[in-house]
């Protein structure tokens, strides 16, 4: 069977093939004209696709190896959030911060700096510490801070360029619990107050539909030890799928199907383990836009945007997810110049996004911003080297690593080869 995305959108004619050891991969990657990874299939650009062979590594690695001093662990770079932070609880040990989904491979999450929410939480990539990585020559190698110190930099955000990954060392802390608060506020309370209230809670973000005039809000803060919660859908999901497949017919309906939605009550709260707690269950289909802001311009942007899709009463029908990430120093990483504020921007997946996109995009390029790597964005080579000044640096590295560019696609190549 074809290889396809998540959302469907990116596909590519090869079938996954998945090794069920190091020395198979290495095999596979020798043999191989073009290669490259993939997890769960969410990266909506095409970074995973692939005219020849498209890797899954959900087979190999059968433990997690934690540190004597358990500040670290060893985990098998394909396995999923989901399975490494089960494991990691069993163990009393977590993930600091995560996303708010948890299908995502944990390579594939830090080769695209995939974040959680936090004004003192960087991404997922800045919780790695080591990488064993199997090379364009099939041969394994290991780089950290002090061995091969320019291969780790680059592999933190590597977009799978690099070598593929089988086992990540990672930062973790002492397992806790936390407690989730879900409640509605109204847009312009929101926006005088967000700043005040991201210092308030260890996390926090808010969901607006962009035809309402208020947001939900939602907040999550340890708490004392407790049972495990309830699996839970976000927004009530069986009717907003409902709502989505009425807009998806009569777009013209969007506006007022959003205000009528959000005259619900949004009140909820969970208490549990936090891998538990962090996720969020996905399964109503989207195309995804992320950008992120300097911080201080964050709530300026999103604000802007909102109001050029109320004056062309445009059918955006997802809301958008606005959350805060902290500073690093990732070569390739978005937040590196500073923290930001990260505005997704979701598209039923029945429904056109590209002009919607494209028209957001230049708003949110107007205001500094830079994109996700796995979520739409339309940058060219120009404009990496114009917002990544590390960028040459880190094509030199990818050279050294790979030089006939096995591992990389078409959309990589014009973008780093």
């Amino acid at each position: 069977m074809a290889w396809s995305n998540w959302s469907g959108s990116v596909t590519a004619p090869a079938e996954v093939t998945r090794p069920q050891s190091e020395d198979e991969l290495a095999a596979l990657i020798r043999g191989a004209r073009k290669v490259r990874a993939t997890g769960a299939g969410h990266s909506f650009m095409p970074l995973c696709q692939s005219d020849e062979l498209i890797l899954g590594l959900d087979r190999i690695g059968d433990a997690i190896r934690i540190s004597p001093d358990r500040k670290t662990a060893r985990i098998p770079a394909g396995w999923s959030i989901k399975r490494l932070t089960a494991a990691l609880w069993h163990e009393g040990l977590a993930l600091a911060n995560q996303g708010d989904v948890n299908p995502q491979s944990l390579a594939g999450a830090m080769a695209t700096g995939t974040h959680g929410t936090g004004v003192d939480l960087g991404s997922l990539a800045t919780m790695a510490r080591g990488f064993r990585l199997i090379g364009a020559d099939g041969e394994a190698r290991w780089c950290d801070a002090a061995t091969d110190p320019d291969l780790y930099q680059a592999q933190r955000l590597s977009l799978g360029m690099f070598g593929i990954a089988t086992e990540i060392e990672v930062a973790v802390v002492p397992a806790f619990h936390l407690a989730e608060r879900i409640e509605k506020r109204r847009w312009e309370e929101i926006r005088e107050s967000y700043d005040a209230l991201a210092g308030q809670h260890r996390h926090i973000e808010f969901w607006f539909f962009p035809h309402a005039d208020h947001v939900i809000l939602k907040t999550l803060d340890p708490c004392d030890p407790c049972d495990p919660p309830p699996s839970t859908t976000d927004m009530e999901e069986t009717a907003f799928r409902r709502v989505l497949d009425i807009a998806a017919k009569l777009p013209f309906l969007t506006p007022w199907l959003q205000r009528g939605m959000m005259k619900t009550r949004f009140d909820g709260h969970r208490r549990g383990p936090a891998h538990a707690i962090f996720p969020s269950d996905r399964t109503i289909r989207f195309e995804e836009m992320e950008y992120e802001m300097p911080r201080a311009l964050g709530l300026e942007a999103l604000s802007e945007v909102v109001g050029w899709i109320r004056k062309k009463r445009l059918p955006v029908t997802f809301p958008f997810e606005y959350r805060t990430v902290a500073a690093d120093d990732i070569w390739m990483s978005a937040m590196n110049a500073g923290p930001v504020a990260a505005i997704s921007m979701h598209q039923y997946h029945a429904m056109p996004w590209a002009g919607h996109f494209a028209e957001a995009e230049a708003i949110f390029r107007a205001h500094g911003g830079r994109p996700h790597w796995a979520k739409r964005h339309t940058l060219t080579r120009g404009d990496v080297d114009t917002l990544y000044p590390m960028a040459e640096r880190y094509r030199v590295v990818r050279r050294a690593a790979d030089p006939q560019g096995k591992f990389l696609n078409r959309h990589l190549e014009a973008l780093f080869s």
